[in-house]
C-alpha cells in the first residue's frame, strides 16, 4: 500500500535539507508534491521546484473548484502568507509512495483526506538555540533580510508545536537533526521497514 511521508518541524530545523537528501535514495522510490504559496520567492528558490508561486486570485480559483485538500494562512508582518496542497494530478497511490513537507496543521488535513493508514508523519526535532543560530545565518544570505518575520516564526512555532499540539496528532517518534547523517540514516530505514526493502 503507497504512503504519503509528511516531513515536518519547527523553522530551521533542517526539514528542506532532509526533504532533499532523501529524494537521493533512489530505492526509496518517493515521487515529491509541489505545493503552493502567495509567500514571496526566495532568493535560493525556483518557481515549481520548493513551491508554486500564486496569489490569492489563484488560490481563491482553486478552492472554488474544490481542488484545495489542506490549506493554512499565516499572518506575517508582510501580510497574510497562504500555503497549500492541490488535487491537480500530482498524487496516486495506486502507483507511488511520495514524500512532502508540511505542518502538523497539513499533516492532520492530509490524513484526514487520503486515511490515517496512508499518510506517514516524519517529525524532525532540534534544540532550539541551534535553530536559532541556523535561521539567522538563512536570513543573512537573503537579497532583502526579514529578521522580524524570523522572530516571529521562531516564537510562533513554539506554539503550533507544543507538546500538546504533537500528541493530539498522535506523533509518537521523533528524528533529532543535530548529525544530519545519523538522522537521515534513521529515517531511510524506517521508510525501508515500511516498504520492506531492508
Amino acid at each position: 500500500m503507497s504512503k504519503i511521508y509528511i516531513i515536518m518541524g519547527k523553522s530551521a530545523s533542517g526539514k528542506d535539507t532532509i526533504f532533499k537528501r532523501l529524494l537521493e535514495y533512489k530505492e526509496l522510490e518517493l515521487k515529491t508534491v509541489v505545493m503552493y504559496t502567495t509567500r514571496p520567492i526566495r532568493v535560493s528558490e525556483q518557481e515549481g521546484v520548493e513551491y508554486y508561486f500564486v496569489d490569492e486570485t489563484r488560490l481563491d480559483e482553486l478552492k472554488k473548484q474544490n481542488k484545495v485538500i489542506e490549506h493554512r494562512t499565516y499572518n506575517t508582518i508582510h501580510g497574510k502568507w497562504h500555503y497549500f496542497t492541490v488535487d491537480d494530478g500530482q498524487i496516486d497511490l495506486n502507483k507511488s509512495d511520495y514524500i512532502m513537507l508540511g505542518t502538523l496543521q497539513s499533516y492532520g488535513q492530509i490524513r484526514e483526506y487520503f486515511g490515517r493508514d496512508r499518510v506517514i508523519p516524519i517529525y524532525i526535532e532540534v534544540e532550539d538555540g541551534i535553530r536559532l543560530m541556523r535561521a539567522l545565518r538563512r536570513e543573512q544570505i537573503q537579497k532583502e533580510p526579514k529578521y522580524a518575520e524570523l522572530c516571529r516564526r521562531f516564537l510562533a512555532d513554539d506554539e503550533d508545536f507544543s507538546q500538546e499540539n504533537i500528541e493530539a496528532y498522535e506523533i509518537n517518534k521523533r528524528y533529532e537533526n543535530i548529525d544530519i547523517d545519523i538522522c537521515l540514516k534513521e529515517i531511510v530505514d524506517d521508510i525501508k521497514r515500511r516498504k520492506n526493502i531492508l
